[in-house]
This record gives C-alpha cells, structure tokens and sequence, in this order.
C-alpha cells in the first residue's frame, strides 16, 4: 500500500495546522533543500506544448528519494469551470524504486510557489519592506499574500486585476487575516509605494504587466506569471537595470523573464545566495528581481513536508497501486488464481 493524500484530506490537514503555520513550515523545507541545492539530480521539465496549454513532468532526486509531478497550464480552462492548473506528485525510493507516497498538487503547488517566493523575498528585498502590490488576483494570488504575510511580516496589499470580479473575490477571500488591502484601478496605481511587486498573470502571452516607469528605487519583482515559452510579464528594461535571480538558469532562460534577453545575460542562482556563496541584495537603493518559473526540488520539498506532516494523523487512505506477489518471480500468479477461483472476484 501507498500513501496517498487526496484534495479532501489535504484541505483537512491544512485546516488543522492553518494556512499561515502551514507555510511558515514549507518555507523551511524549500529554504533547507536549497541549501542542499548541489545534492540533486536536477533538469529542466519535460514540456509537451499545445495550442491552449502545456503538460508537465517536473523530476528530481537526492540519491534517496526521487519525486516528479505532473502539472499542466491551460490559461482559458476557468472559461470553462476548470482550474487552470492541475497537478499530482509522487515520492519513491531510490534503493528500490518504489512509490511511499502520492499527493494531489494542485493545492500544494499553490502553497509551495507562495512559500518559494517569501523564502526568496527574505533574501532579495528590503528588510523594512511592508507594502505588497499584486498584479493577476488569479487562484495563486491569496497564497502569495498569506506567505509573505506570514513569512516576512507584510500588512499593506495593493491588488489590481483587469478583471474587477478577480479582485473583489481576492478580498472577500483575504477578510479577516489582518491585512490592509487597497483595490487599484490600473497596475500602475497598484504599484506606487510599493516595497515589493508580485506579478502572477495568467495568459500565454508575451505582456509588458510592468512597465520600466513603474519600477523604483530598491523594489523587490516576485516575476511568477511568465513560466512557460513565449509568456513574460515585465518590459526587458526592467530586467537590464536590475538584479535576477533564478532558480536553474538551464530551464529559466527557455521559460522566465530572461527568455527576452540574450544567453549570456548575467543572472544569479538563488540557491548561492541563501547559502552565502553569493550576494543577494547590496543596498536598500537595488532592483531585484526573482524571475521564478518554478522548480522541480521545491515540489520535492512540499511533498516531503506533506508526507512528514500526515503521520499520525487521519488525513491520508492506502492505496492499492502495487502489486505484491508472495513470490516477487510469480506475477502472473495473481491473475492466474482469481482465473481458477472466479468466486474470488467478488471477495
């Protein structure tokens, strides 16, 4: 039998921890893989394109445990009730390359794309920094809140979507947590007083969501939105005048901001910063960017964290996913009983 935390089960074990203890605890799992960042087997995702999305696979393995997910990207599926991204992950063991554990990861990839953000934030932006602007109030942006709410003490949002319903929905979602939250009426707006930018827009498209007039002095960019080939959301300008920190250039390069500039744009693993092997931010005056597209040790780390997390609780059910012959040699034996004793079908 398997693990196998369902969406259900992982709504209940949220609930019973809280959404702000529950990333607080992610943000240290990415923070302690990161640090171990040269101990994975790491490459860019396996992508299969089409004309309305991309399906995923997203590998890695420390020597001891491997874990993919599966996740796809369909910008026009909530036109049609549907999330625009699904996904689930699985951890196995490397000695034996057995499945432990299988998530849902649509959620978890929500919470760990908040956490991975915050982590990178308390690195790259300034200490003080207090005020949040969110552009796209899409289903990533009240995690993206939470975690650097929770994660790096912010209090003031300032949201705009071009859809008004978008925004309204984030606030109603966001009443009660604490947090002073202005709707703006253009990205612009949204943008001034701000210490930190977060842009997580949805269409498949190259967009210029910032423009270099809106970026000021010592302002941090979360870049989320522009993760795949083709979709960024901030003017090059922008890119040239400040600093960029990716998560594995390899893949960033084909998928984030830096797709617009040339193969030899200096950029800084993120990875080497949190280890100090690298400076992050030099002064309060600096740019920075973090063009994050996601990566495959961070979907590592929240499903360890998620397995870690559901021990001892009720929160998960056995799966039935592998076949367990008394005699490893006799496979066919499983089938070949039930074909002498038919009765057995129902049992």
């Amino acid at each position: 039998m398997v693990q196998f935390v369902g969406v259900e089960n992982a709504i209940k074990l949220i609930s019973s921890i809280g959404v702000e203890p529950f990333l607080t605890g992610l943000a240290d799992y990415i923070d302690e893989d990161f640090r171990r960042w040269e101990q994975f087997e790491k490459s860019p995702r396996i992508a299969s394109h089409s004309r309305d999305g991309v399906i995923e696979l997203m590998p890695a393995s420390d020597g001891v445990t491997y874990s993919f997910k599966y996740v796809n990207g369909h910008p026009q599926n909530p036109l049609d009730g549907r999330q625009t991204v699904t996904a689930f992950g699985v951890l196995a063991n490397v000695a034996t390359g057995y499945p432990d554990f299988v998530s849902e990861m649509t959620l978890m990839t929500a919470l760990r794309t908040a956490a991975t953000s915050a982590v990178a934030a308390r690195y790259l932006a300034r200490p003080d920094a207090k005020v949040m602007a969110i552009i796209g109030q899409g289903a990533q942006s009240e995690f993206q809140a939470l975690a650097f709410k929770a994660i790096l003490g912010i209090t003031r949002l300032q949201v705009f979507d071009i859809d008004p319903a978008a925004s309204e929905k984030f606030a109603r979602n966001m009443a009660g947590y604490d947090l002073e939250i202005t709707v703006a009426d253009s990205a612009q707006s949204a943008v001034i007083g701000a210490d930190i930018v977060t842009t997580i827009t949805a269409d498949k498209k190259r967009s210029v969501i910032l423009s270099d007039n809106m970026v000021g002095s010592g302002m941090h960019i979360n870049a989320v939105g522009g993760d795949c080939p083709g979709k960024t959301e901030l003017h090059a300008d922008i890119l040239k005048r400040g600093k960029v920190f990716v998560e594995l250039p390899e893949q960033t390069r084909i998928e984030g901001e830096i797709q617009q500039m040339p193969e030899d744009f200096p950029v800084t693993e993120l990875w080497r910063v949190i280890t100090g092997l690298d400076m992050g931010r030099t002064g309060s005056s600096d740019i920075t960017i973090f063009d994050s597209v996601g990566f495959a040790t961070e979907d590592f780390s929240v499903l360890r964290y998620l397995r870690d997390k559901v021990q001892e609780t009720e929160h998960f059910i056995d799966l039935d996913l592998l076949a367990e012959p008394t005699d490893p040699r006799d496979l066919f034996g499983l089938i070949g009983a039930r074909q002498q004793h038919p009765d057995r079908l129902s049992a």
